[in-house]
């Protein structure tokens, strides 16, 4: 199954992060768009968080990210073995 055949996924999006300058992290979404990550309070104090996005940045992976809010989310492309029907 794709992920956007499934209805819970509908706000989640894949984004490549395309800079890093901290506190602002930017992103191309897979449509295109430039976009602003979102980055939480926490998130914003978290040295850990930081090292970790300049490691996708530098890998240049896809992330999943919220279509609506544009925060990055963890486990965004995971479902429930209960909501998938085969």
């Amino acid at each position: 199954m794709l992920i956007d055949q499934n209805k819970e996924l509908n706000n989640v999006t894949a984004a490549q992060i395309i800079e890093v300058t901290y506190p602002v992290i930017k992103a191309r979404t897979e449509t295109g768009s430039l976009v602003e990550v979102n980055v939480s309070p926490t998130e914003r104090q978290d040295p850990l968080f930081w090292e970790e996005v300049r490691s996708i940045l530098k890998a240049k992976l896809w992330v999943p990210m919220g279509k609506k809010y544009h925060q990055l989310i963890d486990n965004g492309w995971l479902l429930d073995n209960t909501a998938l029907s085969y």
